[in-house]
Order: C-alpha cells, then sequence, then structure tokens
C-alpha cells in the first residue's frame, strides 16, 4: 500500500490536480475537527486549513507556484462567493442596521488588528531585494505609505519578475 500512496503523490504533485486535491482535502479536515471541537472558534476551518497547507507545502518541499497552478480555481471562485455574500446580507439589513454599533466596534477592532499585525510581520520578516532597475518605475508610482509600499515592492518585485 505505501507503494500505491508513494505513486499517487508522485502524479498529483506533477499535475494541476495537486494545489486543487490538496486544498479540498486540507479544508475537509480541518472541517472535520472543527466539528469534532463543537465548533470551537479556535479551530476555525479555514486557519486551520491554511496551516495544514503550508506545514505540507513546506514539509514536502513543494513550491508555492505549483501548488497555485492547482489551487487557482479555488482562487477563482472566491470572486463570485465574496459577490454572492450580498444577498443574505441584503436579506438581513434591518437586522445589520440594529446592531449597526457592535458592527462597527467590530470592524475598527478588526482592522487595527489586520494594520498592527502586517506592521509587526513587516519587522520580523528580512527585506525584500532591490527590485530590477525596470521595476522601479512601477514602484514610484505607488507612494502612498509605507506598509503599502513595502507590500508593493514585494508584489510588483514578483509580479514583474525583472521584465518590466
Amino acid at each position: 500500500m505505501p507503494t500505491r500512496l508513494t505513486e499517487i503523490w508522485v502524479y498529483l504533485a506533477a499535475s494541476p490536480l495537486f494545489g486543487l486535491t490538496l486544498t479540498l482535502l486540507a479544508y475537509q479536515g480541518a472541517f472535520w475537527l472543527y466539528r469534532r471541537t463543537g465548533s470551537h472558534p479556535l479551530a476555525n476551518p479555514v486557519m486551520l486549513a491554511v496551516a495544514m497547507l503550508v506545514s505540507i507545502l513546506w514539509i514536502t518541499g513543494t513550491p508555492y507556484r505549483s501548488y497555485f497552478d492547482g489551487a487557482q480555481f479555488v482562487h477563482f471562485l472566491l470572486g463570485p462567493a465574496t459577490v454572492a455574500l450580498a444577498i443574505p446580507l441584503h436579506a438581513q439589513f434591518r437586522r445589520l442596521r440594529a446592531m449597526a454599533l457592535p458592527l462597527l466596534v467590530a470592524l475598527v477592532a478588526g482592522s487595527l488588528t489586520a494594520a498592527l499585525s502586517a506592521v509587526a510581520v513587516g519587522y520580523w520578516l528580512p527585506p525584500p531585494p532591490p527590485p530590477p532597475p525596470r521595476c522601479r518605475g512601477l514602484l514610484a508610482r505607488r507612494q502612498q505609505g509605507r506598509p503599502v509600499v513595502a507590500g508593493a515592492q514585494v508584489g510588483n518585485y514578483a509580479y514583474c519578475n525583472g521584465d518590466c
């Protein structure tokens, strides 16, 4: 049986199905754990699935690019799924309006947590490599603030890859 499992792993790792299969299995496992813990908030299935995916990719030495080649289908479906959330939100509009103050407090607290977390991670990580000279023009247009520029530098460097 281990030989058969190894053959399946080699096949999936070499095909674009690897990312999709791995994503769906990780989420299914995380959702199972979430249900087993009585829907405990610390067992959030998305958080656990991401942790599982990162661990598996790191342990197996699989590059993110080869994982994402298969998982991009899930990434593509996130846009329509987010837009589809507008329908149930609209159906609960009165309830949301009645809870405006707690929602506003949660929104501000979540935004501050996200911003402070991004800054903290920025201090912990090493600086990104300098972009190639041809890409610096792209970065010059993104001077909105230090955290945004740091993200733009990493993003533009990875995106333009020296072929600007």
